[in-house]
């Protein structure tokens, strides 16, 4: 049986450690220019329809079914350079790195993120995340429902989870409770979606960005290590 840590982090990817709002903008600004603001807007909506089919956004699969509508436009191979060949790391929030090596100093750091089988991946390592974390990486379809599977790859007596959708953190929190820390950075659009942060509870801390975690003991996140009285959230 595996051994049980004391904690574990576990710390989401897109818009937690890499700006992948800046990396769709990118997207789009190719296409635009290489293809044409009508391409632009027909990807995209096939890009939108798959997330909500699939419940994360499936950039490969949304090429081919692009591909499918205009099998003569041999120029899309292009397309799908763009997106394998990606320079993903020059997309890091500061401080990311550092991030993840100050919390592997405490515990197990381990990459939890949903996405496709292949592009997602492709991403994570060329940012260089999965040797921060020496390949510690999972990529589920919906990670808030395979935490069974993270907790056998990983058994901790207390996890910290970092991610900027609230709703993760919510339906974490509704299955771990005391057992989860949760961890909120303000950073990309679904961090600042104000119907959202209105109809959430708020997570146990909130930061401004990524790198402020590097102000804080990764271990005083643990309730039995914490302070007796609240430590007050981390807002502006």
């Amino acid at each position: 049986m595996p051994l049980r840590h004391p904690i574990v982090f576990l710390v989401d990817v897109d818009n937690t450690l890499l700006d992948n709002d800046a990396i769709q903008q990118d997207l789009k600004d190719h296409i635009e220019q290489t293809y044409g603001a009508a391409a632009r807007e027909r990807y995209w909506r096939i890009l939108v329809d798959l997330f909500a089919e699939l419940g994360y956004r499936d950039y490969i699969g949304a090429l081919q079914r692009y591909r499918v509508e205009h099998p003569m436009e041999i120029e899309l191979l292009a397309m799908s350079h763009f997106l394998i060949d990606y320079p993903f790391a020059d997309r890091l929030y500061a401080g990311s790195l550092d991030v993840l090596a100050h919390l592997r100093r405490h515990g197990p750091t381990v990459l939890l993120s949903d996405g496709d089988v292949v592009f997602q991946p492709r991403k994570v390592e060329r940012a260089g995340l999965a040797s921060a974390v020496d390949g510690q990486v999972l990529i589920y379809i919906h990670k808030e429902e395979a935490l069974f599977d993270v907790e056998r790859r990983f058994p901790a007596q207390h996890y910290v989870l970092v991610d900027d959708k609230l709703r993760i953190l919510s339906a974490v929190k509704d299955i771990w409770k005391d057992r989860v820390t949760t961890v909120f950075p303000r950073q990309g659009s679904y961090a600042h979606d104000a119907k959202v942060l209105s109809a959430l509870p708020p997570a146990d801390l909130t930061i401004e960005r990524i790198a402020d975690l590097l102000d804080h003991d990764p271990m005083r996140l643990h309730p039995t290590n914490a302070p007796p009285t609240p430590a007050s959230k981390v807002t502006q």
